[in-house]
């Protein structure tokens, strides 16, 4: 695939993630939205970097740092999110603001 043809899937998966974060008030929806956002972000650093230096190994490694950082902070996120509709039964972010006090 050509650099332009990534870009422009990287940029139409932002801009659907920036949708459900926008649009959703369900917190798991909108961890899906920042979930889309970040592999939007990191589909365009590797197309990036394969473009650039197909030979370098480096773009490779920070991509798969990437993915697994990603892949820890949805983690960590759906447990405080399990966390918050135990204690409370809260699953939308306006119920979960309540909690505060």
């Amino acid at each position: 695939m050509t650099l332009s043809l990534l870009m422009l899937l990287a940029a139409a998966l932002f801009c659907i993630g920036l949708f459900g974060v926008l649009t959703q008030q369900s917190v798991v929806m909108l961890m899906m939205g920042l979930e889309l956002m970040i592999g939007a972000v990191i589909l365009a650093a590797a197309a990036a970097w394969r473009h650039l230096a197909p030979a370098n190994a480096d773009g490779q490694v920070v991509v798969i740092l990437a993915v697994t950082a990603m892949a820890l902070e949805m983690a960590v996120g759906f447990a405080v999110v399990t966390a918050l509709f135990r204690t409370g039964e809260k699953d939308l972010t306006d119920q979960a603001a309540e909690l505060r006090g």
